[in-house]
């Protein structure tokens, strides 16, 4: 296992298998994962040799960033409804 987390299409991988669970399940629940999970790429690749608990510990904290930036990127979009204060009924 230890073996495998070290190995940088192992995260590739697991960051398009969350991006695929994502599409299927509506909300933006494993966006901010799939997105953790596509950092440690670049994680792995710069610096290789951390331990299985440090690479699950970074994962978790990219994720978690990841998920918050998205919370306010998604926050300040707006719906695009309107309030219709006068009905075209009432006269």
């Amino acid at each position: 296992m230890t073996d495998l987390l070290d190995l940088w299409w192992v995260w590739m991988a697991a960051a398009l298998a969350l991006a695929v669970i994502e599409v299927m399940v509506p909300g933006f629940i494993f966006l901010g994962f799939a997105l953790g999970a596509l950092a440690m790429v670049a994680v792995v690749l710069a610096a290789p040799g951390f331990s299985a608990a440090a690479l699950l510990a970074t994962f978790a904290g990219l994720s978690l960033v990841a998920w918050i930036l998205l919370r306010v990127a998604f926050r300040k979009q707006s719906t695009g409804a309107r309030i219709v204060h006068d009905d075209i009924n009432d006269t």
